[in-house]
């Protein structure tokens, strides 16, 4: 019951981060189609580069934990598949221990520089958009990423969803 429930919650946080991460690749395919055709006219959309790179940031940061619940990641899995049964699940495993403590470590370093960019008051170059959120959405996504890897270390061997 306690799994089913963290499992739907999990799952929510992976498809709406997913569904931002989506709409962040729509946002810079348009920005980019508007600035190309209004170079056209000598006018280029002024702060086109700032709006594409934040949303470059975002859209790759926010698919990380779908990609992760999916198993999308590539692997080397021939020395894997070469381990007996409980040889594959030891090291699968210690490595998934070992990614989750790796991002709960990238997720509070990304909230800690992220409030010291709102502190310095961090914009961007031309529209002077503040920068510290994205590095807060990445620790939320880097934290979700945890959540995905804490699943799979309680059901081994299997995705957290289907692609």
């Amino acid at each position: 019951m306690m799994w089913k429930m963290y499992h739907r919650g999990v799952s929510a946080l992976v498809m709406g981060l997913a569904g931002i991460s989506a709409l962040s690749v729509v946002l810079m395919m348009l920005i980019t189609c508007v600035d190309i055709i209004m170079r056209r006219f000598g006018q280029p959309l002024p702060g086109a580069v700032d709006i594409v790179s934040l949303a470059g940031c975002v859209s790759v940061v926010t698919a990380l934990p779908y990609t992760t619940a999916v198993k999308g990641h590539v692997a080397v899995e021939y020395f894997f598949q070469k381990l007996p049964r409980l040889g594959r699940v030891l090291a699968d495993s210690f490595c998934r221990t070992l990614v989750a403590l790796l991002f709960c470590f990238m997720s509070w370093r990304c909230v800690v520089y992220g409030t010291a960019l709102l502190r310095r008051g961090s914009v961007t170059l031309t529209l002077q958009i503040p920068i510290f959120w994205v590095w807060w959405l990445m620790a939320f996504s880097f934290a979700v990423v945890v959540l995905v890897k804490i699943y799979n270390l309680m059901h081994p061997g299997q995705e957290m969803m289907k692609p």
